[in-house]
Formats: structure tokens, sequence, C-alpha cells
């Protein structure tokens, strides 16, 4: 199967390399590659912004910029010089005024302490035992950092180790462990695996390069591939041919497993650049090198920036495999330098889509008649024996585990199986639902849960959406919800409200069950509250949408409980000197003859005595003048959520905004907890 790689080379250079990625213009098709990125960003401003404090820098990590000037920058934090796992945002900003910004997780990266209970030594140990199954399994780094992509922010060290697993494959495992209690916060492995058995692209064009007397397998960009003889580590031996024509077709020739890599790595970077205007992996115009390990049981090609392993375990070598598997597995690297997703719950399933999705747009752009263009990934390799694909896009239950919709559920699953419901998504945004033949396949995708047929707007326009989508919204702890509403938004953003792509988007996300968020087409950008609420989001439950102000406060981190839903505004609580604040404008009408405006509220401190040392104002803010409405403070709060009110019928007639301040000051928490807020009317 295949899998995410979250290496660490990939992982440098997206934190060495602040990279722009060019769009159309007015919107449109997504413009051509353009020369080095010099796109300015002012971090210190960002950093004020975000109300980040002292201890917390900002690493720009990519920048996007439309044709209007907004930049969607990409940042990785630092807290107290510790690098932060899972501390990623995406600030937008117009005319360097903050616009939005999609914040991953709580948002909250600060630790009590940067001391650890535990040694790097007794971490290194834990980190050894999770990698049992390798064997040896060596310790290639360590490092301290702070871990905060889910629950609240820990100390951890982030251990890496190496080995060979029992069935010849090699592991590369990231192990997270608690620097306090020595538990295992997260792995993942680098080195992920799949299965082939033949050579299916036929007769190819390479772009190859000459060297004297010699052919390189290696093209102008350096995309190249290099024989690694036998071992599964190192650089490799450049491949080279005297006559420029490589391999036969045939596993008894080393050169074909050669050309299989280059032949994914030309196509993948091709289409990227071409389709997309991403200049590669790293968006720098560098190209993929590839390693190819030809042993006695496996093949496995090895990319900077991710890996894949094929064979079936029987001692037999097989070549490497089709279009769309190269391009799934060179798109992780694609996914691991902008969103970074994560490799489990929704995230994880989100990221392997990816790889399917874009593994299918390659092998449409490819254009093989040895292999044409489908919905089916894998379909050549025969992984099943049978001669069925690994996975389909229209109807992902056929495979016998995946789901074809979204539920509460599916972020329990592994992420092959996970991503089944972004696959149905892309297949039916592409191409609507129901029966039809492409290009000789047959498809029949079902809408789940009655809901109405959808029309398709065409794949090609569906790839750009979801690419938009990767790389200006998404964070590494992403949902389905949160990918419902980046989709439509940048569905919006690149082909308008009213378009039918933009309808083709939502409509596909409701035939897979994901819930109605903020953003809507045909115009609206949040559906219109219920029940006389003025408010929008105002259970949080979208997320910060509809709400600005500082980056973070806004959560589903388990830490403190919602009332109702997962998530609530969270204030305070870091036990530093900090100040947050959270506002929405809302419109009172004049007619109204009551207007009320309401909340739930729970606080809890670790300050003691009659001195208020942290404090959360509610005010209404009416143009240039503050009122204050109520101050709360870390003396007689109560963990138990109770409801206050205001009258507010002063502002009717008036555009006002409603805002919730909070102060900390340099010890000892206080945490004030908000959640389903209210301007209601009569």
């Amino acid at each position: 199967m295949f899998r995410r790689s979250t290496g660490a080379m990939a992982v440098t250079f997206a934190l060495a390399l602040p990279l722009a990625l060019p769009l159309a213009g007015a919107y449109g098709a997504p413009a051509g590659p353009s020369p080095a990125p010099t796109a300015k960003v002012d971090t210190a401003a960002d950093h004020a912004a975000l109300g980040l404090s002292a201890d917390e820098k900002l690493v720009v990590t990519s920048v996007v910029t439309d044709p209007d000037g907004t930049q969607h920058i990409r940042y990785n934090r630092t807290f107290k010089g510790l690098r932060v796992i899972g501390g990623d945002l995406v600030l937008e900003k117009k005319n360097g005024s903050r616009k939005d910004a999609h914040v991953n997780a709580s948002g909250k990266v600060a630790v009590a302490s940067t001391t650890p209970r535990k040694t790097e030594a007794q971490a290194s140990s834990v980190a050894t035992a999770n990698a049992r199954k390798a064997s040896p399994a060596n310790v290639e780094d360590s490092e301290l950092v702070v871990w905060a992509g889910d629950g609240a922010a820990r100390l951890a060290y982030e251990v890496i180790t190496e080995g060979i697993k029992a069935d010849q494959t090699p592991t590369r495992l990231h192990t997270l462990v608690d620097a306090d209690t020595g538990a295992i916060l997260q792995s993942w492995d680098d080195i992920k695996h799949g299965s082939g058995s033949s050579m299916y692209s036929g007769t190819v064009t390479l772009n190859t390069i000459q060297s004297g007397s010699s052919w390189l397998l290696k093209d102008s960009l350096g995309n190249h591939t290099t024989d690694l003889n036998g071992s599964t580590s190192g650089t490799g031996t450049q491949f080279t041919d005297a006559d420029n024509v490589w391999g036969n077709g045939s596993s008894t020739s080393r050169q074909t497993a050669g050309v299989d890599a280059q032949y994914g790595a030309e196509k993948t970077y091709a289409y990227y650049n071409s389709v997309l205007g991403r200049r590669g992996i790293w968006n720098n115009g560098t190209g993929a090198r590839s390693r190819v390990h030809y042993g006695n049981s496996y093949v496995n090609a090895f990319w900077d920036g991710t890996q894949m392993t094929y064979g079936d375990g029987s001692g037999n070598t097989h070549p490497l495999t089709s279009i769309d598997v190269a391009a799934h597995e060179m798109s992780h690297g694609v996914t691991e330098n902008t969103a970074n997703l994560n490799y489990s719950g929704d995230a994880g399933g989100l990221n392997e889509a990816t790889s399917d999705i874009f593994g299918a747009a390659v092998e449409f752009y490819a254009n093989s008649s040895a292999d044409v263009g489908d919905y089916l990934i894998g379909e050549k390799i025969n992984i099943n024996g049978n001669g069925t694909p690994l996975r389909y896009m229209d109807k992902p239950s056929k495979d016998g585990s995946s789901p074809d919709c979204w539920s509460t559920n599916t972020k329990n699953l592994d992420p092959h199986y996970s991503s089944g419901a972004l696959n149905h998504w892309f297949y039916m945004a592409s191409e609507g639902s129901g029966a039809k033949t492409i290009n000789g396949v047959s498809y029949n995708s079902p809408t789940c849960g009655g809901a109405p047929a959808v029309t398709g707007a065409g794949r090609s326009n569906i790839e750009k959406v979801w690419y938009r989508t990767l790389s200006t919204k998404l964070t590494s702890s992403s949902n389905y919800a949160a990918a419902r509403n980046g989709a439509i938004a940048s569905a919006k953003e690149l082909y308008g409200a009213t378009s039918q792509t933009c309808k083709s988007v939502e409509a596909a996300f409701n035939a897979i069950s994901v819930p109605a968020g903020s953003e809507a087409c045909d115009g609206g950008t949040t559906p219109p509250p219920t029940g006389g609420n003025l408010l929008q989001n105002p259970g949080f439950e979208s997320g910060a949408v509809n709400w600005t102000g500082t980056s973070g406060p806004v959560t589903n981190n388990s830490g403190r409980p919602a009332r109702t839903g997962s998530w609530k505004l969270w204030l305070g609580g870091n036990g530093s000197r900090s100040t947050e604040t959270i506002n929405q404008s809302v419109a009172i009408p004049s007619t109204a003859t009551a207007a009320t405006l309401s909340f739930w509220l729970r606080t809890d401190t670790a300050e003691s005595g009659s001195t208020a040392y942290d404090t959360m104002k509610v005010q209404i803010v009416d143009g240039s003048t503050v009122n204050t409405l109520a101050t709360y403070t870390n003396v007689g709060t109560n963990a138990t959520y109770t409801q206050k009110s205001f009258n507010v019928a002063a502002y009717k007639g008036k555009t006002v905004t409603v805002r919730f301040l909070m102060n900390e000051d340099s010890s000892l928490q206080t945490s004030f907890v908000v959640d389903d807020t209210a301007l209601a009317t009569s």
C-alpha cells in the first residue's frame, strides 16, 4: 500500500526555503512557472497581528500570492528556541492587514517548562523499543521539541530510528516521546510500502542528458535516478547508458526499474509545473532524485522527500509500478511541503486522498495509451492478485474497507481507508454521480444519505480547487470540516461563488455527508443565523470562521470542555503574560424592540487570594467608543458553565463589534472559556 512520508530531508527544505507560489490572473487557471520567489514577509508585524508571546518565533515555510496581492503565508513556530511540531498556521493578508488565519489544533504552543524530566537516553530507549519490529533499530537522531499537534502542548523528544524490518524492507521511524513522562505521543515512518509486479507505461520518452560519451538518466531540471546496488541507503550510482536506450521492459534489466522511477518523476514534475504552477516538490524548480534498490525480494524507489517499496515478499524481484502510483508517492512530498497533513485521524485520510487525487491527475496528464487516465488507483499493479485496483474513487467501498461517506468514525480508520470519502468527493465533483463510462472504464458513483445527484464541474477545475485548498487553507491537523470550508472558499476564489465549479464542490461534500460549515456558494459566506441569533458561528463549531482577533483561542482542544459540541473560545490558560481578543461585527436592526447579548462562561485558575491578576472583559465597540459590559477575573472562578446576559438595545440601528478581551499576567494561569454566544433580537 502507499503510505505517507514525513522525512527529515523534506522538512529541512521546507524550513530553509521561503517559497512563493504563482496563481493565475483573475483567479483563472494557475499561471506557468515564474522566477525564484522574492515575496516579502513582515514577520514581526505578523507576530504582533497573531498576538503571539515573545517566547514564540515564526518561521516562514511558503508564501502564495494571489493576483490581487493577497498573501497566504504558511508559518511554523519555535517556542523558547525549540522547534514546535504541530504549531503551524496560515496567515492571510492583503495590503499588509490580516484577513484571516487558519491555525492548527488549538494554536497554543506554550509549555510550562523547557527542562525535561526524562533524559535523551531514556527517550531513545523508549523509541528503540517502539521500533522493535526493525532489526537492528539504531538511533540516528534525537531532538528536544514542543509537540502541539493535539491537546495541550507538551515538551517531547523526537527520536529517529533506522533499521531493516523482518520482511527486509527498510524503516526510518519518528517517535515523539513525552519529555516528562516517557509516554509515546505519536510516531510515523518515513518509509512507506506498496506492491507492484510489472512495467506498464510501455515505450516512453525520457529527457536524458549527455555527459561525455555516456547518457545519464537525468534531466535538465535535476530529476535523476541512481542505482543503490543492493543497498537500502546512501546516494547510489547514477544510471548511465552508451546508446540512450534504457531497459528492456522486463525485470531482467536493472535499467527497467530506473526507467519507471525516472519517468514517474519527470511526468509528476511536468504536471505540477504546467497545470498547477508548482515547480516541483519544493516549488523551487528542483527535480527529485530517485534511488533504486534492486534486491532479491524487492525493488525499492526512494525519492527525496518520499519513498515507496515494491515487492510481494516471495523472493521474486518486480519492476516498479504504474504512473499513478509514482505520482501518488511524490505527491506526499508536495503535501509535506504545503499543509503537512498528519498521518492520523481525518488529516491522515485527507493526506492519503490528496496523493490519490494527484496520482489520478498525473495519469490523465501523461495520456499514455498503455495506461489510460482513470479513477482507479493502482489498477495496473495487480496488488490483490486478481486484477482489481487498490482503490476505487467512484465508489470507495468496492475495496471492502473504505467508506463512501464521511462519519464521526472516519477519523478512527487507517488513512488508506479514511481517504475513501475525499476520493469519492473528488470523483463526484469532477464527473458527477451516477453511471457513466470514461476512457472505456465504467463507473457508478452513489450519493450518501439520500443526497441529490451531483453535476460534475470537470476534473481540471477540481484539481486546481483541491491544490489551492491544500496550499492555502489546510494545516497539519485539518479535518473533513476544514476541507469542506477550504475547498468551497477556494472554488469561490478561483471561479466565483455562482460558478458551476463552486456548486459542484459544495454538492459533492453534501453527497459524502460532510455537514455544512460556514462557507457556501451562490454568493453566501455563511448560512444565515437561526433562532433570531445575529451572531455567525455562535458556538465556534466551524473554528475561528467569522471571528477575528488573536490566533488560537477558538479551539477544540480537549484541555477544557465545550458546553456543547467540541469547539469553544478558550481565552487565557497560558500561565504567562499575554493578551488575547476575539471580535465579531454585527448589525442590530433599527426595528428591534429588544436586543440581548448572551454567552455561557466557565472559569478556572491556578491563582489564589483576592487580587485580580487575570481578567476577561466583554465589550461592545461602537465606532471609537468601547463599552465594557462586564469584567471577569481569577477571583471567584466557577468551573461550571453559567449563562451571562446583557441588554444591548441601546445599539439598535448600528453595526457594532462584540469583543472578548483577555489579559493574563506573567505567572499562574486563569482560563476563561466561552461557548454558545448569541445576540438575539425581538
